[in-house]
């Protein structure tokens, strides 16, 4: 009963962290679109000028960008790292016993989930200073603080799936 529960719980896990990745996606199709409709914008504003006349680029395009990479540079570690889709340097440490691999990668697990931890709590930190100090974009005049929370909601979901891996899976991916 219980392993079934835990993996429906995983499953549940991968399930959202795949939705948040799709989000991130379309967060950054919404980038790319943006900056080059602003890059063809310069380009027919050059081509406009021989005929004496102008196109302007998106007002407002700096801020948009800003803001949605902010949102979207946490939004893929969660499902990285329920794949164990992390980077490792192995250079030395594939010669000691597979008992001390485990050491070393449990160590490190535990690492990224305290600094996970930390680096959540300074972001809300920094969401509530943001909203007390009426924190807006320059040109779009948007408040930022709500751009905050796709990156708490990140951390968060990174360290759910640490604690899955930490303390259910010994360093193992999550099932699901």
């Amino acid at each position: 009963m219980q392993a079934r529960l835990r993996l429906y719980f995983e499953g549940k896990l991968k399930r959202i962290c795949l939705w948040w990745v799709y989000l991130a996606g379309i967060l950054l199709f919404i980038v790319v679109t943006t900056t080059v409709v602003n890059i063809a914008a310069f380009g027919l504003d050059k081509v406009a000028r021989i005929f004496d006349s102008n196109v302007s680029a998106l007002s407002g395009y700096e801020d948009l960008v800003r803001l949605l990479t902010s949102c979207i540079a946490l939004m893929f570690f969660p499902w990285a790292q329920a794949q164990r889709g992390h980077v490792a340097v192995d250079f030395f440490a594939n010669k000691f016993s597979p008992k001390v691999q485990q050491y070393f990668d449990m160590l490190w697990l535990f690492c990224t989930f305290i600094f996970v931890i930390f680096l959540a709590i300074l972001m809300f930190m920094g969401m509530i200073e943001s909203y007390d100090d009426g924190a807006v974009s320059v040109t779009l005049g948007w408040p930022e603080w709500p751009f905050y929370a796709p990156g708490i909601i990140s951390l968060a979901l990174w360290a759910v799936v640490l604690a899955f891996q930490i303390f259910l899976h010994k360093g193992g991916k999550i099932d699901g």
